[in-house]
């Protein structure tokens, strides 16, 4: 008998009643429909896109949903500039939007270029996001764009191929950042030298036992991955060496293909792409969330 790609042999770090759904859209007014991103905000709402282009916020009780404003896309990674903006990736547009927090206007930040602008990330430390570009499934291509903050203005800044970059992560105190490269079933580290440029990469964490796509780091220096297939959270060391499923759906219900995922204290959010909900897992380890880091 063949043995499937991602079997594990060893049984998940937490239990699955761990997680839960927290907030179900399926029936919601109005509905979220196969979210892709997740982050906190500085409101302490759970914010998500949808297929529809919407960008949502669900409060922290999951008593109410809210859309905030709609790409008319479909929204892909969110990322908070701290309580100035919400930077949102649009797979229809091929661009990164900037929604204003104050006056919720939005409007599209990045000029043309990203084939797939899939996830950003805030580089606070030198006034810029960064954004993955998948390029394109089942072909090889770079990489990941460097976008000034204020003006919009940016470029391509590690342009080698990449198998479809998607997530971004950084590690407090560390000057390096951590993709996706989910059909390599791998994490790539890319240094950042002091000029901002990207160093050499290298391979943080390869043949992992699905297919990643989210990461975010816990408060230990854990690298944890949200995986499209099959359903689970991976754990990876501080070092890289040694990978654990954490917690995985074997029914893909209360997790369906979960993609980015955010932490808040001890909770940890997932998105859902396969189906109308953003689920919580109950941390032993948990992180502030990423808006925290960034400049005020």
């Amino acid at each position: 008998m063949q043995t499937h790609p991602f079997h594990w042999a060893e049984p998940p770090i937490l239990k699955a009643d761990r997680a839960s759904v927290f907030f179900d859209g399926v029936f919601s007014q109005p509905r979220l429909r196969h979210p892709e991103g997740v982050a906190v905000g500085p409101d302490g709402w759970i914010w998500c896109g949808s297929e529809d282009g919407e960008i949502l916020r669900i409060a922290p009780d999951a008593g109410t949903i809210e859309c905030v404003a709609a790409t008319g896309g479909f929204v892909l990674g969110l990322a908070f500039d701290g309580a100035r903006a919400l930077l949102a990736c649009d797979l229809k547009h091929a661009a990164v939007f900037r929604l204003d927090l104050g006056s919720l206007e939005l409007r599209r930040f990045t000029p043309p270029g990203i084939k797939i602008p899939n996830y950003p990330l805030i580089d606070c430390r030198r006034n810029r996001l960064l954004v993955s570009d998948s390029h394109a499934s089942g072909t090889p291509g770079p990489g990941v764009w460097a976008y000034d903050l204020e003006t919009g203005e940016g470029e391509l800044w590690y342009g080698e191929p990449m198998q479809f970059a998607n997530g971004l992560a950084m590690r407090a105190g560390e000057e390096a950042l951590y993709v996706c490269e989910t059909f390599a079933s791998a994490i790539t580290r890319i240094p950042i030298l002091a000029d901002g440029r990207p160093g050499e990469a290298e391979t943080f964490a390869s043949d992992l036992p699905g297919l990643p796509d989210g990461i975010a780091f816990d408060a230990r220096g854990n690298l944890i991955v949200g995986c499209y297939e099959p359903s689970r959270l991976l754990r990876i060391a501080p070092d890289g060496s040694k990978t654990n499923v954490l917690i995985e759906d074997v029914t893909a219900h209360t997790f369906c293909h979960p993609t980015n995922i955010a932490f808040d204290g001890s909770h940890l959010y997932t998105a859902n792409l396969g189906r109308w909900h953003i689920s919580r897992v109950e941390m032993d380890v948990g992180a502030p969330p990423l808006w925290q880091e960034a400049r005020p």
